[in-house]
């Protein structure tokens, strides 16, 4: 399960692991060059006679400057122009010049790290990855991050930070893993996020607001994770442009509305689909039954209808089913009796089901079935708007805000079980 966001944790160890054989290697050059030149006082490459490394030296004094409170220590023997030493700083090989050692990576992880990134950090502009999640990072993130155009990975989950989306990240040509996760970032997200080539993009847990951007859906993302943001409005139907990318899309907690667009069974490649604890109405789209390799469907905690048909019981991978708390009166076929489906896990609870236990009322029940939602009549047009039209009018359905639904700690792949 999740097996996409695990090859991309496994993805950032081998880069991680790269950076750190780069970084023995050059250890090992460099007392191989001290050894046939130990007669000379200083050689071609020392710390002072390297820019970049100068450069690197002052952006991360710099930083140590802003660092309030360093726990267990990550940033004690940040002392002296010897940064390749520096606890959490990792050198390689310059890409224009392997005669020249640059720092290329900055992973302070759980480092329960206080403090703010200073603009001197648009200094460490060999930076392929940096990784500061768990820790206290607060404030806003400088423009100056810009001048690192060599970024591949971006990891600044589970801080302080706040602001609106960083927008800085836009520009930067070889990014390709963006995680923002638990911050304070507010506002929307910007239409351009979705025209970077990013394999992941997890901006869950923040402040975020507006509506789900028209071109949502141009990305090449794999794994998307909107959750415990207020979005509003609907699943737009340029998703379906996520066709030959996405395997995991979650959304849960995201305050959306409207029906679910029947272009999600485009998706073939999804394995991950959880919308619960939202406000959709509607019947499940028939189009789900073409879905082959989804192991995971979570519809719960919504205001969906109509029937629970067969064709979504019977979806080869599915591992987890849940749609309980929403007001289904049907059940096709297998979809009746689950539990003759080995090694499936289900939910049908809170429903409209007259022969099954733990329902709804019937007044529950009879206010909603007795007014059915048209979503043809009324599409998402994209931009958010749209909904679906039933007899008290077009169905943008405030429901109480759920409590906040937790989507994994940074670094920890998510189970969704």
């Amino acid at each position: 399960m999740a097996s996409s966001l695990v090859s991309f944790l496994t993805t950032r160890a081998i880069v991680l692991l790269l950076v750190n054989i780069s970084f023995s290697f050059n250890n090992l050059a460099a007392k191989h060059r001290h050894h046939a030149t130990h007669h000379h006082r200083f050689h071609s490459h020392s710390p002072t006679s390297n820019l970049r490394l100068h450069q690197a030296y002052i952006a991360l004094q710099a930083w140590k400057k802003t660092i309030y409170s360093d726990p267990k220590n990550f940033t004690t023997n940040w002392v002296g122009p010897s940064v390749c030493s520096y606890t959490g700083v990792f050198c390689a090989p310059a890409l224009d010049d392997p005669e020249i050692r640059v720092v290329a990576g900055i992973d302070l992880n759980s480092g329960d790290i206080a403090g703010f990134l200073p603009n001197e950090i648009g200094l460490l502009s060999d930076l392929a990855l940096i990784h500061l999640n768990s820790n206290r990072f607060c404030g806003i993130i400088p423009e100056t991050l810009a001048n690192l155009t060599l970024l591949y990975e971006l990891d600044l989950s589970n801080n302080r930070f706040v602001g609106p989306f960083p927008s800085v990240v836009l520009p930067l040509p070889t990014l390709r893993f963006l995680d923002i996760r638990f911050n304070e970032f507010e506002g929307p997200l910007p239409p351009e996020l979705f025209n970077k080539e990013l394999d992941a993009i997890f901006v869950n847990s923040n402040r975020f607001t507006k509506m789900i951007p028209p071109n949502f859906g141009i990305s090449t993302a794999s794994v998307v994770v909107f959750a415990n943001n207020r979005f509003g409005g609907c699943i737009p139907p340029s998703i379906s442009n996520f066709a030959n990318s996405l395997e995991e899309l979650v959304l849960i907690n995201t305050s959306l509305t409207g029906c679910l667009p029947q272009e999600l069974g485009y998706l073939y490649k999804l394995r991950v689909l959880d919308v619960s604890s939202n406000s959709i109405v509607g019947p499940i789209p028939y189009s789900l039954a073409g879905l082959a390799h989804l192991e995971l469907l979570n519809l719960g905690h919504n205001m969906l209808s109509g029937i629970v048909s067969e064709g979504v019981c019977l979806l080869p991978s599915l591992k987890n089913l849940t749609f309980s708390y929403n007001f289904f009166c049907e059940e096709q076929g297998i979809c009746q009796n689950l539990t003759s489906r080995k090694g499936l896990k289900y939910d049908d609870r809170q429903n409209c089901f007259p022969e099954k236990p733990l329902q709804r009322s019937a007044k529950e029940c009879n206010a909603t079935l007795e007014h059915p939602v048209d979503c043809f009549e009324h599409p998402c047009t994209g931009a958010g708007g749209g909904g679906a039209k039933t007899a008290f009018g077009t169905a943008y359905i405030p429901a109480a805000a759920p409590a906040i639904v937790p989507v994994s700690s940074p670094f920890i792949p998510p189970s969704y079980t």
